[in-house]
């Protein structure tokens, strides 16, 4: 490209700002549900810190300067009648700022320094920088002045209580620092690009992006640049257990890569990055252990596999291999093949009871639903979402046995498969409703969820007056906004209850794809429109208040976006929708 495009404008407040492959953002919001009064440099190595406080200054006075703060992918600004200051990423490990009219404070978010915890501060002699090292991300962030004056530091080398940083200021032009994110040293900062240069640089990064996850965008999906920027701003580069690039879930404080979020990244990157979906959807493989399971969660410092996720991967796997553009060679569909089959395996041996046809989730967080009504009378329940979701893998297994030319394996799923709908069927369904059932108890119940009527997920695979039935019920849970998890009328629904009432974005996918397939075309169109545009309205929360639209929770959720892209990608050109 040969001129930057300035990207869409959003709150701080809502989306963090951040580039590709960074490991930190810039955003008020330093922890979860907590918004300061100043933007931070928020870490998330190591969990997620707030590292610098960043406070712009009247020049002439010193004091907190009142400004307003504006965003845009490869610019942020501090703006007040009397100057500005700009921030640029020049990579993702450093951020370039200039000011006039404006002083700058940068100052250790924790004031508190223990032998265990906090912030120490310095200059470094042999770089001529400021140096704060933060216990809690393992890393040092390192000022250099480019231009302008230190007008003053504070707490250099101070231990306990202390504020600690520096204040830049102009002299005869702008003052101009680089913030850079460290390991231990690395030589003295040197700048190999103007300011400008340097947003443009970061302003068609992000322009080529999202003309490549996106190139069918128009008027009637004004979202989708936003939600690339969302996707593009929250993928970080390779680092501690996180084995390949990834897009967390958000650079707030849902700052991991879940079991079954990452398969709605991979979808919708698919067509435009086929290497960077190939990696969401291998990344929790990465940490199969040896009964086949995936863990809970993913993050640059730990593997949590306290639970597992939904065996969605086999619906996900066949959905990718058709959206790839270049489609997965032998080698690579043998080692998914092993990957979904020992995952598959994991839920037929250690989560069937013995004798058992059906296997079962040990708690909500198993289903990714995690506090839905399903889950009140018992926790270690026999669900048919479950067992829907495990037809659909098996028969994915087959299809890929089929491709490696295993045809006795390829025989073994699918009988596999058949029996499994079969049991799901002759044990949860009542005629007119799937049951859950007790594996302690094997008392049976029904509630007003959603996850009650997941199995539409088989689409095709149900029998038509089973398919109609799920419509009917799912239906109902049709707001003016989306898919309510909880009927409105429940008494047991919650505005802002989780699964137990709030619209969320993987069950709108999961149950728009399968309506798709199952011939309930209306319904899904229906279902798209609406949740597009609670997007578009909205934004990409975590999840939204079922009966007023309004986003809650994590406000910049990676799934919301990718299947924003997903549905917006159908709209425009339909004939994705049997990608």
């Amino acid at each position: 490209m040969t001129a930057a495009r300035s990207g869409p404008a959003f709150s701080v407040h809502d989306i963090p700002f951040s580039t590709y492959g960074s490991w930190f953002d810039i955003s008020p919001v330093v922890a979860e549900k907590t918004r300061a009064d100043d933007l931070h440099l928020v870490s998330h190595q190591n969990g997620m810190h707030a590292v610098l406080r960043l406070v712009p200054l009247d020049a002439a006075t010193g004091e907190r300067a009142e400004t307003r703060v504006e965003a845009r992918p490869g610019l942020l600004s501090w703006i007040s009648a009397a100057g500005r200051i700009d921030l640029a990423y020049e990579s993702p490990d450093t951020v370039r700022l200039r000011g006039a009219g404006l002083s700058l404070s940068v100052a250790a978010a924790a004031r508190t320094l223990t032998p265990f915890g906090g912030t120490y501060f310095f200059h470094d002699a042999a770089a001529d920088a400021y140096v704060f090292t933060s216990y809690e991300t393992g890393r040092r962030y390192r000022v250099t002045v480019l231009a302008g004056t230190v007008a003053d530091t504070f707490g250099s080398q101070a231990l306990g209580g202390a504020d600690r940083g520096l204040t830049v200021a102009d002299t005869d032009g702008p003052w101009e620092i680089a913030v850079e994110e460290l390991d231990t040293a690395r030589p003295p900062y040197a700048a190999t690009a103007a300011f400008d240069k340097v947003v443009e640089s970061a302003r068609n990064s992000f322009a080529d992006f999202v003309d490549t996850v996106a190139p069918w965008r128009s008027s009637a999906t004004p979202a989708a640049e936003l939600a690339a920027y969302v996707v593009w701003s929250a993928t970080v580069r390779p680092a501690g257990l996180v084995t390949r690039p990834a897009v967390l879930m958000s650079k707030h404080w849902m700052d991991k890569v879940w079991s079954w979020d990452h398969c709605f990244n991979a979808l919708a990157l698919a067509p435009g990055c086929p290497e960077l979906a190939r990696d969401q959807f291998h990344l929790p493989f990465d940490h199969q252990d040896e009964t086949g399971a995936l863990p809970d969660s993913v993050t640059h410092s730990e593997v949590l596999h306290n639970f597992v996720k939904p065996p969605i991967h086999g619906w996900a796997f066949a959905r990718l291999r058709r959206r790839l553009t270049t489609p997965p060679d032998r080698a690579e569909l043998a080692g998914t093949y092993d990957r979904l089959g020992r995952w598959t395996e994991f839920w037929l041996t250690a989560r069937r009871a013995p004798g058992a046809a059906l296997p079962h989730y040990q708690h909500g967080n198993d289903s990714g639903w995690d506090n839905a009504t399903t889950f009140d009378p018992e926790r270690v329940v026999v669900t048919a979402d479950l067992a829907a979701f495990l037809v659909l893998q098996l028969r994915e297994l087959a299809a890929l046995a089929t491709h490696l030319d295993r045809p006795d394996e390829a025989r073994r799923w699918t009988l596999t498969a058949e029996a499994t709908q079969a049991a799901m069927f002759d044990e949860l369904w009542t005629g007119d409703r799937f049951v859950a059932r007790g594996v302690a108890s094997g008392d049976t119940w029904h509630s007003a969820g959603l996850l009650d009527l997941m199995p539409i997920v088989l689409g095709e695979h149900l029998p038509d007056d089973v398919s109609g039935v799920l419509a009917d019920r799912i239906e109902a849970h049709l707001t003016p906004y989306g898919l309510a998890t909880e009927l409105p009328t429940s008494p047991h629904y919650l505005a802002d209850g989780y699964w137990r009432g709030p619209i969320w974005a993987p069950a709108t996918v999961l149950v728009e794809d399968g309506l798709r397939r199952g011939g309930h075309h209306r319904l899904a169109d229906e279902i798209s429109a609406r949740f597009r545009a609670l997007c578009e309205t909205h934004g990409f929360a975590e999840n939204f208040d079922a009966l007023t639209g309004t986003g809650l929770r994590d406000r910049a959720y990676t799934w919301t976006a990718s299947s924003y892209l997903l549905l917006a990608e159908a709209h425009e050109n339909p004939q994705a929708r049997d990608s």
